[in-house]
C-alpha cells in the first residue's frame, strides 16, 4: 500500500545537514537501531546526491539517510520504503518533527513496493534480509544511467556476497567498513572511547564500457 501523501512542512527544509543520532526517534525497545552519523554521512556522500535527485531509502526505518538525503535533493523526491509498523510509526513522527515536504512514505516490503515508483538516481538499502538479491535485481533494473547505490550491511560475508551481486549485475562495487568510536567521559574528568559496531558499506555505479579500441 502506497501513502502518497506529501508532509507539508516546508519551513523546515532549511535546517543544518549532520543531525545527530538523538534527533530521531528510534524504534523501542530496540532504540538505536540507526543508521549512525558517522555511517550516514559516508553513505549520503556516496550516493551522489544532487539537488533534483530522486532517491529510494529502502528499510528506511527511523527515516535517518531519508530525511537527510531530502535536505541535499531539495528540489527531488525521497522514496522511504517501510514495511514495520513501529518503524512507520517513528518514521511518520521524525516526518512530522523534522520537515519532509519532497520525502513520500511508502508503506509496503521490497522489492514488490518498488514497481510503481519513478525510476531512481540514488538508491540506498539499510540492509534488506533474504530479499536483497531481488532488491539489488529491482534497482539495477531501475536505475538511471548515472546512478548510485549504496548498501550497509553488518556482516562481512553479506557484504562480499552483495559486493559480487553487484558487479554481477554490470556494476563498479566497492567495499568500506566504518569504524568509529566516540569520546565517553569517566568519573575523573579523563575520556576513554567506546567503539560502535563496524558497519560495511558497498557502493556502486554502473560500470563503464571499454572505449579503448586497439589499431
Amino acid at each position: 500500500m502506497t501513502d502518497a501523501r506529501l508532509i507539508d512542512s516546508a519551513s523546515r527544509m532549511d535546517r543544518a545537514l549532520g543531525l545527530p543520532d538523538d534527533a530521531f526517534a528510534q524504534k523501542r525497545p530496540h532504540r538505536g537501531l540507526i543508521t549512525k552519523s558517522e555511517v550516514r554521512a559516508v553513505s549520503l556522500y556516496k550516493l551522489g546526491l544532487r539537488r533534483n535527485s530522486v532517491v529510494w531509502d529502502v528499510g528506511a526505518g527511523s527515516g535517518s539517510v531519508a530525511l537527510e538525503a531530502a535536505v541535499i535533493a531539495a528540489n527531488g523526491a525521497v522514496y522511504a520504503i517501510e514495511r514495520d509498523s513501529e518503524c512507520l510509526a517513528m518514521l511518520r513522527l521524525n516526518m512530522e518533527r523534522l520537515g519532509a515536504a519532497n520525502v513520500v512514505l511508502i508503506d509496503g516490503e521490497a522489492p514488490a513496493a518498488l514497481g510503481d515508483l519513478p525510476a531512481p538516481d540514488c538508491v540506498f538499502i539499510g540492509g534488506g534480509g533474504v530479499k536483497l538479491p531481488a532488491i539489488l535485481e529491482c534497482a539495477a533494473s531501475r536505475l538511471k544511467a548515472d546512478g548510485h547505490i549504496v548498501v550497509n550491511l553488518a556482516s562481512i560475508e553479506r557484504a562480499a556476497q552483495t559486493h559480487g551481486m553487484l558487479n554481477a549485475l554490470g556494476f563498479d562495487a566497492e567495499l568500506t567498513m566504518i569504524s568509529a568510536s566516540r569520546g565517553k567521559p569517566l568519573p575523573d574528568g579523563t575520556m576513554r572511547l567506546a567503539a560502535l559496531n563496524p558497519v560495511f558499506i558497498v557502493a556502486a555505479t554502473r560500470a563503464s564500457p571499454n572505449c579503448y579500441t586497439e589499431h
